[in-house]
């Protein structure tokens, strides 16, 4: 299993994530990279620090709405690594945008989705194995845009998800983002059974290595971390552990996606 840590922008700094109220996310204060806020050093840090060659970027301006940060992006992204991000990918255009400033992967999100007819779209253009959905939850409720027309059910999202020509799901729930409590382990164990062959992700509630253990027996293949790297509770000798653990990822990138 793959530990994949998180970057999350806004107005310009890397900020520290926790329970999804966004307008209250503060300045991130890491072990790994003071001083703080500074995202190009906080991705440095993952790749040098932790060994990390996969990352999930969030950038948090232009899911709110504004303008992506892309100077930034592009920045952070040129350090090299594997990048997953997500800039509130709601056109085949941005899916584009989003590539071209350095990803590796593009995260299609549940809570800037107008319809599954749009990510089957994105999978046409960019190809089925550059995108990511993200399954996006609030103590387990999905997040839906306004005015959208998708169902309330995770399990039923996750199928047309699939349907759509999704390879790779993330189920990230806001509410246990910073949070701790680990991950949601009864609704990964129904996905991964009802979806066997999905590259399955997860991110939200890990804060020990326990957790990570257990994500792995319930056949996650990545979960994503942020503050357990931030306090050091997850360092790269548990990170090498869980991964020497669970062996190869169940979809190996795209050879076309190595930065």
């Amino acid at each position: 299993m793959r530990v994949i840590p998180v970057l999350d922008l806004k107005g310009g700094n890397a900020v520290h994530a926790r329970g999804g109220r966004r307008e209250h996310y503060e300045r991130v204060r890491s072990k790994l990279a003071p001083p703080e806020s500074d995202a190009i050093a906080l991705a440095r840090a993952y790749r040098d620090v932790l060994g990390s060659t996969e990352c999930y970027l969030a950038d948090l301006d232009a899911i709110g709405g504004a303008e992506p940060q892309w100077p930034l992006v592009r920045a952070i992204t040129a350090g090299g690594m594997r990048w997953l991000i997500d800039a509130a990918c709601t056109t085949t255009h941005r899916a584009q945008e989003i590539l071209a400033a350095g990803a590796a992967r593009v995260v299609v999100a549940l809570e800037t989705l107008s319809g599954f007819n749009s990510l089957a779209e994105a999978c046409r253009v960019v190809g089925a194995d550059r995108v990511v959905f993200s399954l996006d939850l609030y103590h387990g409720t999905p997040v839906v845009r306004a005015g959208s027309a998708v169902r309330d059910d995770p399990l039923d999202l996750a199928r047309e998800a699939v349907s759509a020509g999704i390879a790779a799901l993330l189920i990230l729930d806001l509410a246990r983002v910073g949070a701790g409590g680990g991950i949601d382990l009864e609704l990964v164990s129904r996905i991964r059974q009802t979806l066997p062959e999905i590259e399955l992700l997860a991110g939200g509630g890990v804060e020990r290595e326990e957790d990570l253990t257990r994500a792995a027996r319930v056949g996650l293949d990545g979960v994503l971390v942020a503050t357990a790297l931030h306090d050091g509770r997850i360092g790269a000798a548990q990170i090498q552990a869980v991964s020497r653990g669970a062996g190869a990822p169940r979809r190996p990138p795209h050879a076309s996606d190595s930065r």
